[in-house]
């Protein structure tokens, strides 16, 4: 998959933070056409010595259900662990194993925020605009915002609010379980991430492209040897 450069890696938090901003005013938030077939799960974890990102891309078709392509990737890491400023850690990992895709799927699912984001500009946000591709955040856990919890059944959600404005969504994807965290990234809007996590749900909590991610980057982690 091919894609071009949409900035330098800032080295400091006070200049990672400033990117943000920067780059926030150029998330859309739009509708995300029905025709969608594949997802493409992302997710990274470091090596045991740190001083290294684990990427892996996991493509999964909606009608097949079923992955279609597999990469990973391992990169330098360069940027310490600072809450809110977590995609200047992961992304040149997630990024590398995104140019090895043969083709570009449909919409992109992060293990991360999306708006739901102090700066509204979380992971998903930060990977649209490199990418120019739909992008969904959906995260185990809530980053900020308030909302009142979701009724028990899957499907049901509540609005995701900070300072006045809807950033997300708390989502039950199975009966009686712990909703999951989702927020647009870029070209897409709420109703879309909603339908598209849902869509991309089985039997599990997680959706199978993040979830697939995330093993397969375990996998890796767990034979690597640094």
């Amino acid at each position: 998959m091919r894609f071009d450069t949409l900035h330098r890696w800032p080295r400091t938090s006070q200049a990672a933070i400033a990117l943000q901003k920067q780059l926030a005013p150029r998330v859309r938030l739009v509708r995300v056409p029905r025709a969608v077939r594949t997802i493409a799960g992302v997710d990274a974890a470091f090596s045991k010595d740190g001083e290294h990102v684990i990427a892996a891309v996991v493509v999964y078709d909606l009608v097949a259900r079923r992955p279609v392509e597999t990469r990973t990737a391992l990169a330098p890491c360069r940027f310490p662990y600072i809450p809110g400023l977590l995609s200047f850690r992961e992304l040149p990992g997630v990024l590398a194993a995104v140019r090895k895709l043969n083709a570009t799927p449909d919409a992109f699912m992060c293990d991360a925020h999306g708006l739901a984001h102090p700066r509204r500009f979380g992971l998903a946000c930060h990977l649209g605009l490199w990418l120019g591709v739909p992008t969904i955040g959906c995260a185990k856990s809530r980053l900020c915002g308030t909302a009142d919890h979701p009724a028990p059944s899957k499907g049901c959600s509540t609005r995701l609010m900070l300072k006045g404005d809807q950033v997300g969504i708390v989502l039950r994807t199975r009966d009686d379980v712990k909703p999951v965290f989702v927020s647009p990234g870029h070209l897409c809007d709420h109703a879309s991430a909603k339908r598209l996590t849902l869509a991309a749900t089985t039997q599990y909590r997680l959706p199978e492209p993040t979830r697939l991610a995330d093993q397969l980057v375990g996998r890796v982690r767990a034979r690597a040897k640094y």
